[in-house]
């Protein structure tokens, strides 16, 4: 499966390398290797070979080698484009695998933001482009999934159908997940134009949106396949830059999602500047300028795996829920509401 990280704060900036190359477990070390707590067993965190959990061993025995990408915050563009205020994101994708990308490991060294997202594919069947890296960007707004639509073709054409004009256009690959943001974004605007997207939208819109985007997905398969469906894997993440919605979520009544976990700690840890280590706690961080009495701005982590060695900072998501993070930084988990009549039996992949 895909593998993606997020991280947003209204005080603490991160350097983008202190939280994608530098842990062990950073997002760019989990092409091969994976960290999760909660879902297998304490003390037993990263082998999969034991796990009873069919589902859960295929997940993470994929390889995450096709496709690298990175959308960070800047507010330079306030600065020389006439009416553009607030932050805007910026991209970079790749084909190679993040840790021997010479271009992503020197941005990431000298680029700091107060909202990034990071994301490494492993593709469910589309073609391995760089146009089909996430995340993916609609003006003001990104999106990013880990998962899978299944059924994907089957509804691909009826799900274009539901986009608004500017929104089909912005459709530049061929992923399930590229489709479910250009509907999410649709559903955001109430079918606007491209100069809807450089708007801002109250937090309950954004979570609206989503939880109409997921509905909407099943209720297509439900239309076209009936019983024959197969259930979504659909950890969908968005943000505006000062706001941010997750979800975690899988149409099955036993199975569950892909794994999603959220901190408001572990930043700390991650960032050089203070003391503590990503990795132990007898490592020491000879590059700290802060001491253990410094406080860090507030600030909210969500991503696929924990990225700190320290279980006790990362809570996992619940199943089919989203976690809202607010322009001060609350953190709000609600269930996502849907028929579960629109649950299906038999699993394809995700």
């Amino acid at each position: 499966m895909c593998r993606w990280f997020a991280y947003i704060s209204p005080e603490e900036p991160s350097l983008l390398s202190d939280v994608l190359i530098d842990p062990a477990n950073a997002i760019s070390k989990q092409c091969s290797e994976h960290y999760l707590p909660g879902l297998l067993p304490h003390g037993e965190e990263k082998e999969l070979d034991d796990s009873s959990d069919a589902l859960l061993k295929m997940r993470n025995s994929l390889l995450n080698m096709d496709g690298l990408g990175v959308a960070w915050y800047t507010k330079a563009a306030e600065s020389y484009v006439k009416g553009v205020s607030g932050p805007r994101p910026a991209l970079y994708k790749s084909q190679s695998p993040p840790i021997s990308d010479f271009n992503f490991r020197n941005l990431c060294a000298n680029t700091e933001s107060h909202c990034l997202f990071a994301h490494i594919r492993a593709t469910s069947g589309s073609v391995v482009t760089q146009v089909n890296s996430h995340p993916f960007v609609f003006g003001r707004h990104v999106f990013m999934h880990n998962g899978a639509i299944s059924n994907f073709s089957d509804i691909r054409r009826d799900m274009t159908d539901l986009f608004s004009f500017d929104a089909y256009c912005n459709v530049l690959g061929s992923t399930d997940s590229e489709h479910a943001a250009a509907l999410f974004m649709t559903n955001l605007t109430n079918h606007g134009n491209k100069d809807t997207w450089e708007k801002e939208y109250p937090l309950s819109e954004m979570l609206a949106a989503m939880n109409k985007t997921l509905v909407q997905i099943m209720e297509l398969q439900q239309k076209q396949l009936g019983d024959k469906k197969a259930p979504n894997s659909l950890n969908f993440c968005a943000t505006d830059g000062k706001k941010m919605v997750a979800t975690r979520f899988r149409n099955h009544a036993t199975q569950q999602p892909p794994s999603l976990y959220w901190s408001e700690f572990a930043g700390r840890t991650l960032n050089q500047k203070f003391p503590g280590h990503p990795d132990s706690a007898e490592k020491t961080n000879e590059k700290a300028t802060k001491g253990e009495g410094d406080r860090i701005g507030k600030h909210t982590i969500i991503a696929s795996e924990p990225t700190t060695y320290d279980d006790s900072e990362w809570h996992l998501i619940g199943k089919n829920c989203a976690l809202t993070v607010d322009e001060k930084g609350v953190e709000t988990e609600e269930k996502l509401v849907y028929d579960e009549a629109l649950n299906a039996k038999d699993p394809v992949y995700g």
